[in-house]
């Protein structure tokens, strides 16, 4: 009877650890290569990806599944550091309809590709990911800028912000809708492309550091 036991058990963790979110993209075997933010991307295998503001506490966001983190962007999609240049209308508060157009974005990454869109998302991060960045330091009276080097969790807030801003800027008052404009993002993150805004925004970040050195 024990051993039953043992195997029913087995089988339960097997079942919960092979969930596929939204029963459509298998995460179990994706890795995340950059040891520095092994600890930030949260890849935990689950059904519905809806945490209901739940994690709202100091590094919370450690919590929320970057599929998720993705969608919560695209609610602000607008925003360029303190002011709100541009309010798209087709992303709003939502969660339904953000994530359906995050899922829709998967589909057409999927069909071109031929990957599973959420590694091709995980390695799009990693590769527009910047490691510099400058701050301004206050010494006699006078602002100097200096480089520092950025926190693991600010290193993915900023890399998801530039995917949804370039694909945001792509879209609006164009033909191409922001589903696609997001997929064409991403992939092209992912291919460490020069045209994506990710990574342009990325080696600006970098140079401006290593200028102010």
């Amino acid at each position: 009877m024990k051993k039953k036991q043992g195997r029913n058990t087995e089988e339960k963790k097997n079942m919960t650890i092979n969930f596929k979110i939204f029963d459509l993209y298998d995460i179990s075997g994706i890795e995340v290569k950059d040891p520095g933010l092994k600890s930030v991307i949260n890849l935990q295998p689950k059904l519905i990806l809806q945490s209901h503001g739940r994690n709202v506490q100091r590094l919370g966001q450690m919590k929320v599944n970057i599929v998720e983190r993705l969608m919560n962007r695209i609610a602000v999609a607008g925003h360029r550091g303190k002011k709100h240049k541009i309010a798209k209308g087709t992303a709003t508060g939502k969660y339904t309809k953000n994530m359906k157009m995050v899922l829709d974005a998967f589909k057409i990454i999927e069909q071109k590709t031929g990957k599973n869109p959420v590694e091709v998302l995980v390695k799009a991060i990693e590769n527009s990911a910047p490691r510099d960045e400058i701050t301004a330091i206050e010494y006699g009276g006078a602002r100097y800028p200096q480089a520092v080097d950025v926190a693991p969790l600010r290193r993915v807030n900023l890399s998801l912000r530039w995917m949804v801003h370039g694909a945001s800027d792509k879209a609006f008052n164009k033909k191409k809708n922001f589903v696609e404009a997001l997929s064409e993002e991403i992939i092209l993150a992912y291919e460490s492309n020069g045209e994506s805004f990710a990574m342009r925004k990325k080696n600006e970040s970098e140079k401006q550091a290593d200028s102010a050195r």
